[in-house]
């Protein structure tokens, strides 16, 4: 299903990071649109990975905004983290209790709950718990946590109880893992891991998955897999997938949309086509100088 509208759904404007004297994001700025596929590439130490933890919450970006419009909502993805009281925040009531208000009930867990979900370029799962205990585990924010109703088991706990195993069970079968529920998620395949922490993230049910080069480490196979699994993720969820991702071949293929990030500035970005012609972009890969075409 391709984007029905020309509002994003996450808009990223003049983004920066600064760790110390370095500036890992210099006024970086994109769109993700709706139901949509837009990967961001770029050589190693481009900024990609801290794009990406600036956008779910790991990082608070130095200065710039990153708005998620997700039906009649708007939140400030960076509001939301919380921040350091200033001094201009004691002479308006307004500022301050906003800024008390996120300070003690923001973080990155928001962000998910606004409707971004993650995975991460290196795995990050429960190892010795199953896999099934990792999916439900990613849905403790929508279980009742009522104590009382839990030790009388309620029917409104039973039911929560009850909708949090189905959808588990729900994406190991759409992920091809139904048969590894009951397995311990350290002892999975390499490849099955990674479906895995796929399912997680979409039992959280967000509008928009962000995948840190979910083909790392995969065989042929098993990516042209990940491809499928990917548009099925938008075709029949309406999910949008933002997604680093060094296979260019993969991206080439299910990419509506991709934006090229060099020493952490957007040097290109538009359709497939645009951009593998781009010769910002063939600099960027080459090591070319691209207003004069010379080889560095």
């Amino acid at each position: 299903m391709q984007p029905t509208t020309t509002q994003p759904l996450l808009e990223v404007s003049d983004l920066s990071m600064r760790f110390g004297g370095i500036l890992a994001l210099n006024s970086a700025s994109l769109n993700v649109l709706p139901g949509s596929i837009t990967a961001i590439i770029g050589p190693n130490g481009a900024g990609k990975t801290t794009l990406f933890n600036c956008i779910t919450g790991f990082y608070r970006a130095t200065s710039g905004a990153i708005r998620f419009n997700s039906g009649n909502s708007s939140v400030d993805l960076i509001q939301v983290l919380g921040g350091p009281f200033k001094a201009t925040d004691l002479t308006d009531p307004r500022a301050f209790s906003t800024r008390l208000y996120y300070k003690m009930l923001g973080g990155s867990h928001r962000v998910a709950l606004a409707g971004v979900a993650r995975t991460f370029q290196n795995i990050r799962l429960f190892d010795e718990m199953t896999a099934i205990e990792n999916l439900l585990v990613a849905q403790h924010t929508g279980l009742d946590r009522n104590v009382v109703g839990g030790f009388l088991r309620t029917g409104s706990y039973l039911k929560s109880e009850h909708t949090a195993v189905d959808r588990a069970f729900y994406w190991l079968d759409k992920m091809g893992l139904g048969e590894d529920a009951n397995r311990l998620a350290g002892e999975l395949p390499y490849g099955h891991q990674r479906r895995l922490e796929i399912a997680r993230a979409m039992c959280t049910q967000p509008k928009m998955i962000c995948l840190d080069e979910p083909a790392a480490g995969l065989n042929p196979n098993e990516t042209k897999a990940l491809s499928e699994m990917i548009q099925m993720l938008r075709r029949e969820h309406d999910v949008a997938v933002l997604l680093i991702e060094h296979d260019m071949g993969m991206v080439m293929d299910i990419s509506d949309h991709i934006v090229v990030l060099d020493h952490g500035e957007v040097i290109a970005a538009g359709t497939p086509q645009h951009v593998e012609n781009d010769p910002a972009v063939l600099a960027a890969y080459l090591g070319a100088d691209y207003e004069t075409g010379v080889a560095l």
